[in-house]
């Protein structure tokens, strides 16, 4: 199998001008099918990025930024890729606010007495060690929270309880994660004491979700956290029995510190001999939260853009253009590492030809959106016709920006392939102490990963301007 990938490469010389579909160039065409051919043949037959996210969750673990785990994460990732077959391997820092998880235990106290299973979302104060017990009140949702009358919260705690959708694209996320980002400062203009809430996930695990919250400058900052599926169960049950329901919250060492640390975006080339400059981006991120061992979010993310790396890194000929893999740090915390990867590359974003990330989902592709311009309209056709028999569809629309951090390389003038996953059993472990290694589809992952790479060496040799 190699020596007649040596053999089509050879022959592959002066592709790297064309599409699948070239006009008036079948018998280039039909070279270049092969060398897809061969490389999905190759990946999809391989556990490499399994092996990744193995060797990250076992040797690492948890990457909260600010943690031991997120330096240890960063000298893993310069290694890896170094021994993965990267040429050009480096790190980008800047500064993150700090925050820390303390020790939170919770319970139902009236009128039937339950410890239940909390967790402290993402930027939360603490109690300072002081329990707060008080009344709860009930919402549905974000939106009935914020109607309540002013003051009508005074001395009680607010709790939200919407329960996320299960949906294969995951979009029950957006309506449901509203709440957990602007709950606690929703709760407290209404003078609440503390905000708790329903878990944004599809489990019926007793197990917490975390997350980032943000508070409003200038309104008072309250706890913020969120209950298990099963105790929010419980808590909704005694609510509707129509008597005063009582709730104790203490937490200590916990919040916002005001220190910054070091965070680092952990970079790796396969570098072309022909475009250099030019370059198609591989993206994931590094962090995760102190809560499991983030293989899920965003292990399978990093295992599918380092394995595509490695291969293409190992192909006999050099891609046309430059294959860049950006492991974004701090995403869970508010998209920083990207942030200053933007501003630190303004000046070479249009050499940004064509990013994709993996961020999402843990089963099979099975859909390709494009954000690219009309007349790569025809070479994205093209290759989505390629990648059907694998069950991906291509969507009606041409409005892609990039997942996550990718995003923001898109809103920067990057154009952009979002590959979308069955995602229906994400949220079960999202954010979670369940997002572990056992978790991962490994045959979804090989097929995933066989896409990032055909969509990594197809976009590097097809000469295509996407941006046109």
């Amino acid at each position: 199998m190699k020596n007649k990938l040596v053999t089509l490469l050879a022959a592959a010389i002066g592709l790297t001008a064309i599409g699948l579909a070239s006009p008036g160039l079948k018998a280039r065409q039909t070279v270049q099918t092969e060398l897809l051919d061969i490389i999905k043949q190759d990946v999809s037959s391989s556990a490499h990025s399994y092996d990744i996210v193995e060797s990250l969750t076992t040797e690492v673990g948890a990457r909260m930024v600010g943690t031991p785990g997120a330096d240890a994460a960063t000298d893993w990732a310069v290694a890896k890729m170094k021994a993965l077959g990267f040429d050009n391997v480096w790190v980008e820092e800047s500064q993150a606010q700090l925050w820390q998880r303390g020790d939170l235990t919770a319970s139902i106290t009236a009128p039937y007495p339950h410890k239940v299973v909390a967790i402290a979302l993402g930027g939360s104060v603490g109690t300072n060690g002081q329990p707060i017990n008080a009344e709860v009140a009930y919402f549905d949702d974000l939106t009935a929270l914020q109607a309540a009358p002013q003051g009508s919260l005074k001395g009680k705690i607010a709790y939200v309880g919407y329960r996320m959708e299960r949906h294969i694209d995951g979009h029950g996320y957006g309506k449901a994660v509203g709440a957990r980002v602007a709950g606690a400062s929703a709760a407290a203009k209404k003078g609440a004491m503390a905000f708790i809430m329903r878990s944004v996930g599809t489990d019926t695990n007793r197990i917490g979700h975390t997350g980032m919250m943000r508070y409003e400058e200038g309104v008072v900052k309250i706890p913020a956290v969120a209950l298990s599926n099963p105790d929010a169960d419980l808590l909704e049950n005694m609510l509707r029995r129509e008597q005063p329901v009582t709730f104790s919250l203490n937490t200590s060492a916990s919040g916002p510190t005001g220190d910054t640390v070091t965070i680092a975006n952990v970079i790796g080339e396969v570098t072309s001999a022909e475009q250099p400059d030019e370059l198609i981006t591989l993206g994931a991120h590094i962090d995760s939260w102190d809560v499991g061992t983030g293989a899920i979010d965003d292990g399978i993310g990093i295992g599918i853009v380092l394995a595509a790396g490695h291969y293409i890194a190992g192909m006999e000929q050099r891609p046309a253009r430059t294959i860049r893999v950006i492991l974004f740090a701090a995403e869970e915390i508010g998209l920083v590492g990207v942030r200053d990867y933007v501003a630190q590359h303004k000046a070479d974003m249009p050499q940004h030809m064509l990013g994709a990330e993996w961020d999402f989902g843990n089963g099979r592709i099975y859909e390709l959106e494009p954000g690219v311009g009309p007349q790569a309209l025809a070479s994205v056709r093209d290759f989505a016709n390629y990648l059907a028999p694998m069950g991906v569809g291509l969507a009606s629309t041409n409005t892609a920006k990039g997942q996550s951090d990718m995003s923001l390389l898109g809103e920067a003038g990057q154009p952009a392939f979002n590959f979308a996953p069955d995602g229906l059993d994400y949220f079960d472990y999202h954010h979670t102490e369940n997002d572990t290694l056992d978790k991962v589809d490994q045959d979804a992952l090989k097929v995933n990963t066989t896409i990032y790479t055909l969509f990594a060496w197809y976009a590097a040799n097809s000469g295509v301007d996407y941006r046109k």
